[in-house]
């Protein structure tokens, strides 16, 4: 019997390690786009607002002053502002009792952080068209007065507070305060805010109304704004000059509010524009007529305020700070400045510095220093645009004054 042989034929193909390392990402791309459709048909596009978040912008300091801070929600790390700081949705601004801030959003409102006040920005968003925004900002204590401009269709502007939530509607003027003891308080100058609480309840809130809020988070009927009584004298950056006794006697002026009945009135008197405790040399409350008598004021430069109250409680916010000098007649001498300089910090920010005698008062348009105790000084100010350069006045203990001309392109004063 013949014997038989079984034969395999194998085939053998060569195979280059760059097509194997292609058949393998190929298969990956695969899985990965499959995953993704699955993902889109599962939750829809993940990129539908693309556009909105591309233009999240940082929200910018137009001007500020005194000692304010930033606290990064990404860091938690606290920075002073300055004129080029950022302010991105979870940031925190915190002013302190001699700070203040104006701040401006996306679509084109400003805010103004009163001293003492913290508040978080939530969202300033601005699609690609320009047309819609969404800002949203969250006022944990103090007050922040919010001013918005015209607002197309599609537009969001929410102040936040611990217990509303408020819609601001276009040209209006408002003001949200938050008290330490947990109380708040809505006023509307102009235009109208849309209020709804924690439980739900919703008030409309329009031009010279004004809205409290209990502890529990209640809103007062609306009722009419009271607004800021308006000084009178002594009129701002007057000089008034002691007598025989080396002090003055100035009598404290003001005009009934345009809007509500005051029932009595509480005026302040501070060496400091931010009235810090240390600083106030005179506080009168229960005031019934508009004027007061302060007496015995030594020479120096004085600031003060008034605000009013209804017999229903309602409190007004304070007036703007008026500034006198109390001085004693000059006896005809100069005043001498050197190293005068204007530092350009950003924007139209500038930080005017320079020396003379300690205790020279310096002042560059509503701004003022005083020399310190090794005769320098620095005073930061805000310029208009077309502005080339600024009148700096410097005036000593005796009343004597002098004033420069200071280029803010940083060429050397020149005397007035």
């Amino acid at each position: 019997m013949p014997n038989r042989t079984s034969r395999f034929a194998f085939d053998w193909w060569i195979i280059q390690k760059r097509f194997l390392y292609l058949m393998i990402a190929s298969l990956v791309l695969c899985g990965v786009a499959a995953g993704a459709a699955l993902y889109v048909y599962k939750y829809g596009n993940p990129f539908k607002n693309a556009a909105l978040i591309k233009s999240q912008t940082g929200a910018r300091f137009i001007s500020f002053e005194g000692d304010v801070r930033v606290i990064r929600s990404t860091t938690r790390e606290t920075l002073s502002a300055t004129s080029e700081t950022e302010l991105f949705p979870g940031d925190t601004v915190q002013t302190q009792a001699s700070g203040r801030a104006r701040i401006g959003l996306a679509d084109g409102s400003t805010l103004l952080v009163k001293p003492n006040s913290t508040i978080i920005i939530r969202d300033n968003a601005r699609d690609d068209d320009g047309k819609k925004t969404n800002v949203h900002v969250k006022v944990d204590s103090g007050q922040m007065y919010v001013r918005t401009e015209q607002q197309s269709d599609g537009t969001n502007n929410v102040v936040e507070t611990p217990q509303t939530k408020n819609k601001v509607g276009e040209q209006t003027g408002a003001s949200f305060g938050v008290n330490p003891e947990g109380t708040e308080e809505i006023r509307v100058s102009s235009g109208s805010v849309e209020t709804t609480n924690r439980a739900g309840d919703k008030t409309a809130i329009h031009a010279d109304e004004y809205v409290s809020v209990n502890n529990s988070g209640r809103l007062s009927s609306p009722q009419r704004l009271l607004a800021v009584p308006t000084p009178g004298e002594p009129r701002d950056l007057q000089k008034v000059f002691i007598g025989s006794n080396g002090a003055a006697s100035v009598s404290l002026k003001w005009y009934r509010p345009q809007s509500g009945t005051a029932a009595y009135y509480r005026v302040e008197v501070a060496t400091s524009p931010f009235f810090v405790a240390d600083g106030k040399v005179i506080e009168r409350d229960q005031l019934v007529a508009t004027e007061f008598g302060a007496n015995d004021l030594r020479p120096g430069v004085y600031f003060w305020r008034v605000r009013a109250t209804a017999s229903s409680g309602q409190v007004s916010d304070w007036s703007e700070p008026q500034k006198f000098m109390v001085t004693t007649r000059g006896t005809g001498s100069s005043v001498a400045v050197s190293n005068l300089t204007a530092e350009l910090l950003g924007g139209n920010i500038y930080l005017v510095r320079g020396k003379a005698e300690p205790g020279t008062t310096i002042r560059v348009g509503d701004r003022e220093s005083i020399a310190a105790s090794d005769g320098s000084f620095q005073v930061q100010i805000t310029a208009s645009g077309n502005t080339k350069d600024v009148t700096v006045e410097a005036q000593d203990p005796q009343g004597n004054s002098s004033q420069y001309k200071l280029a803010l392109t940083g060429r050397v004063a020149r005397k007035g």
